[in-house]
Order: C-alpha cells, then structure tokens, then sequence
C-alpha cells in the first residue's frame, strides 16, 4: 500500500530570507601532483556584496580563508595564478575563492590554475576554452612523483652498489 504524501515530504523551495543575496558561482576542481584545489568565481554585480557574513569583493582571490598574495607570496606566483585571468581578461570581473589541500605549495599552486582555468571554461565555453587550451590551461599536468620499488636502494631508480669482487 503507497504511502500518502504529506506536505512536509514534499520538496518546497523556501524563499529566500530578506537582506540575505543570492550569488551565483562557477565552480570546478584542479588538480597537480597530490594536490586538489575547488575554485569558485563568485559572479558579484555590486563591488561588493555579504552573503552569510562572507564578503566578496570584486577582483579578490582568497585562498583557504587567506588573501591570495599571503598563501602565495613573490611576483613569480602571483604571475602564475593570474594567467588565466589575464589570458581571458577578466581579471576583476569575479570574485574567487579557493580551498586547495594536499601536496606543497608548487603543487598547490598548479592545482589552484587548473581549477580557475577549468572555472573560467564554465562562464562561457566557445570563447574561453580555445585560448585557455592553446596556453595548456586545461591540461592536467601527469607529472607525480614515482612510487619507490621494493628492493632497490630507498629510491625509485636507485639501484643497490655491487660488489667488485
């Protein structure tokens, strides 16, 4: 015998509360070495606007709750995670936030470009993807480290010194 549907079994959308914005997000994964990074582009229509007292600033990058220049300082890296936003000039037209976990910072930082890359492609695919893939954006770089094999000398290739005699 089917059981009667009760009005609190089914799914009500609930409106949304006053004084509470909605944002909408684009969001992808990026991953390089052992590290996986979850990118969202906050799609802001103010220069600024608080959601759940969280506030996004158009043009800012926060990594893991911190700005983007503290978890990665130096020139080299903030060249590095800006690419793809200046390949795609949109570079203060999001706000990003990024959780990375797993591996070092070179990694990381490689994880945190393919996801913004990977993010970029969702906001408009026939425009984006061309140029973020002739620049090697959408590729996942396969290079990780070599698991050590059983019986050589606590490496990957090492191999054990012989004896001469």
């Amino acid at each position: 015998m089917p059981k009667e549907k009760t009005p609190s079994d089914q799914n009500v959308e609930q409106p949304t509360p006053p004084g509470v914005a909605e944002v909408s997000y684009y969001e992808a994964v990026g991953r390089r070495k052992v590290a996986t990074a979850r990118v969202r582009l906050y799609v802001v229509k103010e220069s600024e606007e608080v959601v759940n007292g969280v506030s996004f600033v158009k043009g800012n990058i926060t990594v893991n709750g911190r700005p983007v220049e503290q978890y990665f300082p130096g020139e080299v890296y903030k060249k590095m995670y800006l690419e793809p936003f200046r390949t795609t000039n949109t570079l203060s037209r999001f706000a990003t936030s990024v959780r990375v976990a797993g591996g070092g910072l070179s990694g990381q930082l490689g994880a945190v470009v393919h996801g913004m890359s990977r993010a970029l492609e969702k906001v408009d695919r026939e425009k984006f993807r061309p140029i973020l893939k002739k620049r090697g954006f959408m590729k996942r770089d396969p290079r990780a480290k070599e698991r050590r094999k059983a019986g050589f000398a606590g490496k990957a290739r090492a191999r054990k010194q012989s004896p001469k005699r």
